[in-house]
């Protein structure tokens, strides 16, 4: 199985089949048109199922699934957090939750960013298991970024899902420390010299057990398109 999530700077149709090339079977797209857009224009690949949440039709998130996965949003969806999705995600006898996530809610006082992550996790708390589950997308958050009075930080979500047997697919694939990423997902305004690590895919232990790859794309493959470079995710067969 192949996950990939990339905040792909708006305008996906014109994009879509980068991703695509990859043979994907799930795709998280954060700054997506509506699908409706999309689909006005040919596609190698159409999904098997697709959602899309958002308030501007121009800008919104996005997932798609191929090769016979299937997707459906979970009854408990809470609204509140527009962009940070549970969904069900089924093929044959495979069944787990994904919480899509694109996190960006400007109108929120409390904050737009990780905080809408912080709020997320623990309303769903109680669904977050051990097994079965996948939080990836735009986290547009970083351990360098945390606010120590803030309990809503970076480094408290990870801490949080960590003892919830929840971990990061890339750090754990590259042994790498949260905070001190070699491999930036960001690059502010696509300048080069400005790179971030901010985009992630968590996974319960048992998917980690079957983990097989995490790559990161590279700057020069992808700045003509986005700010941001996708993470590809891939298990081993169950």
């Amino acid at each position: 199985m192949k996950i990939i999530t990339w905040n792909c700077n708006m305008a996906f149709r014109k994009k879509a089949e980068l991703i695509l090339s990859h043979n994907p079977d799930i795709i998280i797209i954060p700054e997506c048109e509506e699908p409706e857009k999309i689909f006005q224009h040919p596609l190698s690949q159409k999904p098997a199922s697709y959602l899309w949440f958002g308030n501007n039709k121009h800008k919104g998130l996005g997932i798609f699934s191929y090769n016979g996965y299937t997707l459906k949003r979970r009854r408990n969806h809470n609204p509140e957090f527009r962009t940070i999705v549970p969904i069900t995600v089924t093929k044959d006898l495979q069944r787990f939750t994904l919480y899509a996530i694109w996190a960006y809610n400007p109108d929120d006082p409390d904050g737009q960013y990780v905080t809408q992550i912080w709020k997320a996790i623990h309303f769903y708390r109680k669904y977050l298991k051990k097994t079965g589950t996948i939080l990836a997308g735009d986290f547009n958050s970083n351990t360098i970024w945390d606010k120590k009075r803030r309990a809503g930080n970076h480094s408290n979500v990870v801490k949080f899902l960590e003892k919830k047997g929840i971990h990061s697919t890339y750090h754990l694939f590259h042994k790498q420390n949260q905070g001190q990423e070699q491999h930036p997902t960001f690059y502010l305004y696509r300048h080069q010299n400005k790179p971030y690590h901010m985009d992630y895919c968590f996974v319960s232990a048992d998917l980690a057990d079957r983990l097989q790859s995490v790559e990161i794309g590279v700057f020069k493959d992808w700045k003509h398109y986005s700010d941001h470079v996708p993470v590809i995710v891939t298990f081993t067969a169950d």
